[in-house]
């Protein structure tokens, strides 16, 4: 079939969309891009919410849109970058719950948490998924773990996130608890964790089901229980940490994006909107809810009142146990 022949007002017609798709995209190339400064390695959670929305945030912003991982100390490096860069909106740190930890966890930072920085949104939260090696252990949940880690001292241990990650809080309060010795053993990220459990380095971890589900499909991790107040819809049949013995147990981790604080107010509220926007389209909801996130999408000022509670929860919690945060 020859191909069809354009009169010339469709020829001009097209050449006209045409050179305006060509400006709209030169424009966008041209913009200054926005860069989030993940805290963590590729693999874990931070990264994974971050690449999820990039593409849709793109688009709403108008500008290229950058993911950039900034892994080390706890946080730290990335964290110092933002809060060092121009508050012009274009540098935004995607932070994890360490954020809130980081500030008594740490007896020397190179910022100040509260005031170097100002909230844009609470972009999710989510249960900790336990999961262990599926050959490393013999019970099918965490009641069962812990019976037998009683009666094997010393065998078990887990992967966290870092000394101080909100995994490593989560399962030193299991362990107060139930009176179980579990060895904790530090990693740079989620995505280490998963190879330390995989490799049986360590026995388990605590991640999002988004860093875990690949390997509980593949059955190579096998979940205990799950951290949040109820079961998580993609594992009907992992209970929940509170039914496995300790009843109102609960505790989510937390992604939310800061600016440096003194970015200036209109930018911070057009930088809310965007990612609030993003979060909302359907298809990223979506992505976000089947890999076990629950979708927030606050605003910069509820941002910083939860990491405020957040903040005071767990320096309680350490206060009261002698928890040791620092090597």
């Amino acid at each position: 079939m020859s191909a069809p022949v354009l009169n010339r007002r469709q020829a001009v017609a097209l050449g006209a969309a045409a050179t305006a798709c060509g400006f709209v995209g030169l424009a966008m190339a041209e913009e200054t891009p926005m860069r989030l400064q993940v805290t963590f390695p590729p693999g874990g959670s931070t990264d994974i919410v971050a690449r999820i929305i990039q593409p849709r945030l793109s688009e709403l912003a108008g500008r290229p849109v950058i993911v950039e991982n900034r892994p080390g100390a706890a946080s730290q490096i990335a964290t110092q970058y933002v809060a060092k860069s121009a508050p012009d909106g274009n540098t935004l740190l995607v932070s994890f719950d360490t954020h809130a930890i980081n500030p008594f966890a740490k007896s020397r930072l190179p910022y100040d948490t509260f005031k170097d920085f100002v909230g844009v949104s609470l972009m999710v939260r989510f249960p900790l998924v336990i999961g262990a090696n599926a050959q490393a252990v013999q019970g099918r949940d965490l009641r069962d773990f812990l019976k037998e880690a009683k009666t094997n001292p010393g065998k078990f241990s887990y992967a966290s996130t870092g000394l101080g990650s909100m995994n490593h809080l989560v399962m030193e309060d299991i362990k107060r608890r139930s009176g179980t010795f579990v060895l904790h053993v530090p990693f740079g990220g989620g995505g280490p964790a998963v190879q330390a459990v995989l490799g049986n380095v360590t026995t388990l971890t605590l991640l999002s089901y988004a860093a875990l589900r690949g390997q509980i499909s593949a059955g190579k991790i096998r979940p205990l229980a799950v951290t949040g107040a109820k079961r998580l819809p993609e594992l009907p049949d992992v209970p929940t940490v509170a039914e496995c013995g300790f009843p109102g147990f609960e505790a989510y981790s937390w992604i939310g994006i800061f600016a440096p604080s003194a970015t200036p107010a209109a930018t911070v509220q057009r930088l809310t909107h965007e990612f609030q926007a993003t979060l909302h389209t359907p298809d990223i909801n979506s992505k976000l809810t089947q890999a076990g996130f629950e979708v927030v999408a606050s605003d910069g000022p509820a941002l910083d009142r939860h990491t405020h509670q957040e903040y005071e929860r767990w320096r309680k919690f350490v206060e009261e146990t002698h928890l040791k945060l620092e090597e």
